[in-house]
């Protein structure tokens, strides 16, 4: 199932069971327009506040999503369906996040010394860009939002945030939050707005000249969409989409390990992460070993209510990305791949009828290679293709073979082999021994059809900001 978009109002339809959630109004332009108002008004005041002030004020809002994070975690399982044991995670990675980001924002935006100069004063300062519009996606619905929302705000810009249409409970408890932090600083009031919006609506938002920077998170069709409506206005826009993301286990592997990691790095959130592992390279001499510990250990998944405790793999998010799967799976088969793991594994028994369709079992396929869809296009769901290499080249070079360039993990013992292939691989972020992990000291970035720009680490200061020199002549 998926959130239905009527002339005026949003309705959240859950895929767990189909039930309605919510039903929540489109902004009207006299909406919209107080909103930009308020941002732009807002914002002037801001930039003028102390950044201590504004650290105090997001460690607060911040302490305020903690304590809604029971009503949180829940509400994540019912409108995009992950279960509810790791929904709580998503809480405890926004706090790790944005902490950092407050705790470093001082020294990222202090002022920058050049050499002394007789009789000039010289310097470089940070200037916030204005306002800040983040469109925040559905699948880790706070995670992504709070990348870049903390440190607009930390830099001294005021935000406005669209959330997907399935997820828009959360823009409105990011909204508690920040408000109830607000009501400590008088200078915080209306830096934090949310709308929900349609998708021309938001194209039009943001053609407004109040709207001076732009953080999208979501698929390459919407990146190119983002792009378009921007298009000619010379606003910043920083992207971050889709992922074909690689792994290659090296010889030298802790197999066990490898095993354990690589299956949630492809099937926690259902497969449905940007970061998530979709291909994986074994190297001949363990692949035997690798592939029949790795099924064992997918047959281990349970499959089923998200709202239970025991359930580890819920619903996918809507038919068409479960048909997305399925086909793949099938192509995939008619060209000699084989399917390892058997659905009638995991029972379908008790689950919702009307939403029955959306419970996939994870699969995994062998006997692949780069002509099938498996292992070229973005899958976005529970489903990994695992094929044999004899080199480290040959691992590189099929690593290489995509549109995509987000993420790639590689799995040794030699943290001086990792980092030669890494520096060979086409890639945002190059892992060893983990995947599907964001750290916030490091950049966040991809490139290719993966996005531009970055999110996250002391770099994060620098999309958020513009360079404004001081030239200062002594007048004797």
């Amino acid at each position: 199932m998926k959130a239905n978009i009527s002339a005026k109002k949003i309705t959240i339809i859950s895929p767990v069971d189909g039930a309605v959630i919510a039903h929540k109004n489109l902004a009207t332009e006299n909406e919209i327009n107080s909103v930009l108002q308020t941002a732009v008004t807002a914002q002037a005041l801001w930039k003028k506040t102390a950044v201590s002030e504004r650290a105090a004020f997001c460690h607060k809002a911040i302490d305020f999503m903690l304590e809604m994070e029971d009503e949180i975690a829940r509400e994540i399982t019912l409108q995009m369906g992950r279960p509810i044991k790791y929904a709580a995670g998503e809480m405890r990675g926004l706090e790790q996040r944005a902490r950092y980001m407050i705790d470093i924002a001082e020294q990222q935006l202090a002022d920058m010394a050049v050499e002394k100069k007789t009789g000039f004063t010289r310097f470089i300062r940070r200037e916030p860009l204005g306002v800040v519009l983040t469109l925040a996606p559905w699948n880790y619905p706070y995670l992504t939002a709070v990348n870049s929302i903390v440190p607009a705000l930390m830099a001294g810009n005021s935000v406005i945030l669209k959330h997907s249409a399935q997820t828009l409970l959360c823009a409105e408890r990011f909204y508690q939050a920040f408000k109830a932090a607000a009501s400590y600083l008088d200078t915080a009031q209306g830096v934090f707005q949310y709308l929900h919006l349609d998708h021309a609506m938001t194209a039009n938002l943001i053609q407004q000249s109040a709207i001076a920077h732009v953080s999208f998170t979501g698929s390459v069709e919407g990146g190119k969409a983002i792009e378009q409506a921007a298009a000619g206005l010379f606003k910043s826009v920083v992207l971050e989409l889709g992922g074909k993301d690689p792994a290659y286990v090296m010889a030298d592997v802790d197999i066990n390990s490898a095993v354990e990691n690589l299956c949630d790095g492809a099937f926690f959130n259902s497969g449905q992460s940007c970061c998530g592992i979709e291909r994986i390279y074994v190297h001949a001499a363990v692949y035997d070993e690798f592939i029949e510990k790795y099924i064992k250990a997918v047959n281990e998944y349970q499959l089923g209510n998200p709202l239970h405790e025991a359930t580890t793999l819920g619903p996918m998010i809507n038919k068409k990305a479960v048909d997305l799967v399925r086909q793949q799976i099938k192509q995939a088969i008619s060209m000699g791949a084989k399917a390892c793991i058997n659905e009638n594994n995991f029972s379908l028994k008790g689950l919702p009828e009307k939403t029955l369709m959306l419970y996939l079992a994870p699969q995994v396929l062998i006997n692949v290679d780069h002509r099938m869809s498996v292992m070229k296009d973005e899958t976005f769901g529970p489903l990994v293709g695992i094929m044999k290499v004899n080199s480290d080249k040959q691992a590189i070079d099929l690593m290489n073979d995509s549109i995509y360039g987000l993420t790639a993990s590689i799995w040794t013992d030699d943290i001086d082999a990792a980092v030669d292939i890494g520096d060979q691989i086409d890639t945002g972020t190059v892992f060893m021994n983990r995947c599907d992990y964001l750290d916030p000291a490091l950049a966040w970035t991809g490139i290719k059809c993966s996005g531009r720009g970055c999110s996250l680490s002391k770099l994060a200061y620098q999309q958020l900001t513009r360079a404004k020199s001081f030239h200062l002549k002594s007048a004797k």
